[in-house]
């Protein structure tokens, strides 16, 4: 039997968002790979075995999924959101760069809607102009790159998408990062917290930057920050595309 890996997204938490490519994967898979809770988010049926993990053993699952495969298992690496966006591709490929025999293997990565993309259409248009996305959690970089990319990026004047704000074992972290955000940024620009995004208890929340706390964010929130022309209209936040500043 011949064996594959397919890496796909869940999406951001909401089923119906679940992509049919993305769900014929699932359909097709003998074992499922991935994160406890996105592993829990895979029905159960007869003839599949789900393989949950912990959120800090990417290469072992990676590692795990490719020797599953060679052995002619179907097998699904799960994410949330996108697989290719601070999720399992890349560990995957990390995985398959040291594994120099195994890169014959058939591997397919499966796009899905990113938490950030679902945020920035709950709340309007945030990202109707240049943006970038910065994963804030320091595990697999220094604060110091981070403060970096912060810095010049609100200099550029792009619209932010933040992943992984806040969790309990860096409860100050995203303190520190508004505290960047304000000596780079007008006090007036609009800061977007978009909590469970897609699912039954979202809750979306605009204030001026000025006004953010750290305690408005936790793992399961996404921030946008607008850029300097970011704007409210009617219950919507948008970005124009244009620039009026000549950038």
């Amino acid at each position: 039997m011949s064996g594959f890996i397919k890496v796909v997204g869940l999406g951001p938490g909401n089923g119906a968002l679940i992509t049919p490519q993305v769900q014929a994967a699932l359909d097709l898979a003998t074992d499922i790979v991935g994160y406890i809770p996105y592993v829990a988010r895979v029905t159960p049926r007869d003839g599949l075995v789900l393989h949950a993990s912990d959120n800090r053993v990417e290469l072992d699952r990676a590692h795990n999924a490719l020797e599953m495969a060679r052995a002619g298992k179907k097998v699904v690496i799960v994410s949330s959101g996108d697989p290719g966006v601070f999720a399992m591709a890349s560990a995957l490929f990390e995985a398959l760069e040291a594994m120099p025999s195994y890169q014959d293997m058939a591997i397919e990565i499966l796009p899905g809607i990113t938490a950030m993309l679902a945020a920035s259409a709950a709340l309007g248009a945030p990202l109707g102009h240049d943006f970038c996305a910065i994963n804030l959690s320091d595990n697999l970089k220094p604060f110091a790159l981070i403060e970096k990319r912060l810095r010049l990026a609100a200099q550029a004047d792009f619209a932010m998408a933040f992943y992984n704000p806040r969790s309990a074992s860096r409860p100050e972290g995203f303190t520190r990062v508004l505290d960047i955000l304000r000596e780079e940024c007008s006090p007036h620009q609009l800061i977007m917290f978009a909590r469970n995004v897609s699912r039954p208890d979202q809750t979306l929340l605009t204030v001026n930057l000025q006004e953010a706390r750290g305690e408005m964010a936790d793992m399961r929130t996404l921030v946008l920050l607008g850029n300097s022309q970011t704007r409210r209209v009617g219950p919507f936040v948008y970005t124009p595309r244009f620039s009026t500043d000549g950038a």
